[in-house]
């Protein structure tokens, strides 16, 4: 059966799942831009306290809307993270359980129900620009396999995985399905350009919108605008400094562009990053212990900036942990339609989070990052606990992460009891994906362990 046919049928069995789903309102639903760095630190901008680095647009998105001092990827890593982003469901369920940068069966399945998908549904116009990288590369714009319509896109343009050659006048992006060709200049400028032609020559302003925005930058390999770099003129870390001010303007670019359209006021505007940083290209935590690829918090605390006027309140702070899969589930909540009832949701809706109130988590914040360490493969929060495990779980370390936001101080051995109930619930949660996900993709892994590990997943 081919995913097409496949498609039907799934959208099929979803309606009859969701249930009767609200007509559409037109200009009064919300309009939704999901706006994804890459590999960009929590530490990496002048927002989170960095006291170099220039961020005007992101100042002005918390100025304007609020601040998650605990936001989280649903992985250390890229392809995981951005999957949950659109399902609501952790990595490993999903099925994009490792990063798709090689030739491999892995990618975002036809089966998989998206956020654009459902917001298709209901009369939204839906677009994706930039990064993509939930296809591994001999499926990439290949019809055999679900491309950016199948998960609910009208219109995209995007890459596979990175900018090539770097982020200066890349060629590897395409259009709708055909390859664009070199394009001149630099990668975040170019898809937020792309972003702000589909806003403004190509969206119906009768109908609401939804816009995934995935900047490559700061992924190397790194090209930073000259005009950006001078600004850290004689700093031996500038040409990532610069590139992280490129991919603000891109924010900005975008944010410029729905005041052009008149739709800000009606727009939730969510900014991100994937994973946390790679310091062997300048990238900083912020102090967090680890960095990208770890389940420790360098790994996976990211930004997250959220506005929506009139529903958010401007300038302020949230410290509710929340984390890119509940992306899902908000944009959902917001628009008034019912979280699917025949899978796992994992995340949960952000609006109370939005005004610094607790959310409720039926399914803890759970992390697996198939490349991390061997001693950090897995990690789990409930409440201010976080436990950490390694690959084959039977080690483990334990952290009241509101206190010990570093993580320096393991309790396990002062608190065995707490340390056997979080490894009670971590066991639980991982026997449930297993059983829900596609584990023979996995399991029948070729790449061998890395670091000295035992397991490859």
């Amino acid at each position: 059966m081919n995913h097409n046919c496949l498609r039907v049928l799934v959208g099929l069995a979803a309606a009859l799942h969701f249930g009767a789903i609200p007509s559409t309102r037109g200009a009064e639903r919300p309009n939704i831009v999901v706006f994804v760095a890459d590999d960009m630190g929590w530490g990496d901008s002048a927002t989170y306290g960095n006291e170099l680095i220039q961020t005007p647009n992101m100042d002005k998105l918390a100025a304007e809307g609020v601040k998650f001092t605990q936001c989280y990827s649903a992985c250390g890593v890229c392809s995981p993270s951005r999957s949950a982003i659109l399902t609501g469901r952790t990595p490993y369920r999903n099925g994009v359980w490792r990063h798709l940068s090689g030739n491999h069966e892995a990618h975002l399945r036809v089966s998989e129900v998206t956020f654009p998908e459902l917001l298709k549904e209901v009369g939204y116009e839906t677009c994706h620009v930039g990064k993509w990288h939930l296809l591994s590369r001999q499926q990439f714009n290949n019809p055999e396999f679900p491309n950016p319509s199948d998960h609910g896109y009208d219109y995209w343009m995007y890459t596979q995985n990175n900018a090539i050659p770097s982020h200066k006048n890349p060629n590897n992006f395409v259009r709708n399905g055909v390859p664009i060709g070199e394009l001149e200049g630099y990668s975040a400028q170019l898809v937020a350009g792309e972003a702000k032609h589909w806003l403004k020559d190509i969206h119906d302003p009768q109908k609401p919108f939804a816009m995934t925005v995935w900047v490559h930058e700061p992924h190397s390999p790194i090209a930073t605008d000259p005009r950006f770099e001078s600004l850290y003129e004689g700093h031996p870390n500038r040409k990532y400094m610069g590139n992280i001010t490129q991919l603000d303007d891109a924010l900005g670019m975008v944010m410029d562009a729905l005041d052009a359209q008149g739709v800000s006021e009606n727009t939730l505007l969510f900014f991100t990053s994937d994973n946390g940083p790679v310091p062997a290209y300048g990238g900083v935590t912020g102090g967090l212990r680890g960095n990208k690829r770890s389940d420790h918090e360098g790994g996976i605390r990211v930004p997250g900036l959220a506005r929506w006027p009139g529903h958010i309140e401007p300038g302020t702070t949230s410290d509710v942990p929340v984390v890119g899969t509940d992306i899902f589930a908000t944009v959902l909540d917001i628009v008034g339609i019912p979280l699917p009832t025949d899978r796992t949701i994992d995340g949960v809706s952000m609006l109370p989070a939005f005004a610094n109130e607790p959310v409720e988590r039926k399914v803890p914040l759970f992390w697996r990052t198939h490349v991390s360490s061997p001693e950090d493969r897995v990690a789990m929060r409930i409440g201010d606990w976080k436990i950490v495990g390694d690959e084959t779980l039977t080690k483990f370390e334990l952290f009241d992460i509101e206190k010990d936001w570093q993580e320096k101080n393991d309790l396990a051995a002062k608190m065995p009891e707490k340390m056997d109930e979080m490894k009670s619930v971590l066991f639980k949660v991982w026997a449930d994906i297993e059983e829900e996900g596609p584990n023979e993709w996995w399991e029948n892994e070729r790449q061998k362990p890395a670091r000295g590990g035992k397991l490859n997943y």
